[in-house]
């Protein structure tokens, strides 16, 4: 009888683990394949705006092929060496458009004669407010008159210009100075990065975010 009991015990048990592995090989077969992924170069940290990117700055990650944007790189030896055109969040993906040169004006925007131009702000706190992306005016002060004494006014020199990117002060000319303003690059008409030249050598350059 002991015999007995414990044949039928341990026939349950077996029968309950072949139950189980006939669920555990359904629930594979039923399981999609896991998407596929592309290698995608992204921040390895908190990146500011003109940051100059080092071997320490990025990283390889695997994103799925239908996520994974369009201007990335596979290898980060691509884009040591190249600059940020605006801040970026650790694992972000680093594409083209997020980079000064190449790649800065879109498509449609070098179709439209667009050019990307430095200006230079009389107060850096202003270019603090400003990201990439947004649409600013430029405005340039002078004399309304012929004389010194004329009272300022300012002009519109670059309507709607939108911001290609917002250098990180740093010493060596590529972001703001101390006393010596701030640096934008911004996307305007060929005509307009002349007036802006023109302008910005006649008095200082000042900006309204819209």
């Amino acid at each position: 009888m002991a015999l007995s009991r414990a044949v039928a015990r341990h026939r349950r048990l077996l029968s309950a683990g072949l139950a189980a592995a006939s669920v555990a090989v359904g629930l594979g077969v039923l399981a999609p394949d896991p998407p596929g992924g592309v290698p995608v170069v992204v921040a390895a940290r908190d990146l500011a705006g003109g940051t100059v990117l080092g071997t320490d700055d990025l990283v390889v990650a695997e994103l799925p092929t239908a996520v994974a944007p369009d201007g990335t790189a596979a290898t980060t030896e691509t884009l040591v060496g190249r600059t940020l055109a605006g801040a970026a969040r650790r694992g972000e993906p680093v594409t083209d458009a997020r980079l000064v040169g190449p790649g800065l004006l879109g498509t449609s925007e070098v179709a439209a004669g667009l050019v990307a131009a430095p200006v230079r702000l009389a107060d850096a706190a202003v270019a603090a407010l400003v990201s990439v992306g947004d649409v600013v005016d430029v405005l340039a002060t002078s004399a309304a008159g012929p004389t010194g004494a004329d009272p300022e006014v300012a002009r519109v020199v670059a309507p709607g210009a939108r911001v290609l990117a917002v250098p990180a002060p740093t010493g060596d000319g590529l972001g703001a100075l101390t006393g010596d303003g701030a640096l934008l690059v911004l996307a305007v008409p060929t005509d307009t990065a002349a007036d802006l030249a023109a302008a910005a050598s006649r008095g200082p350059l000042s900006i309204t975010m819209r």
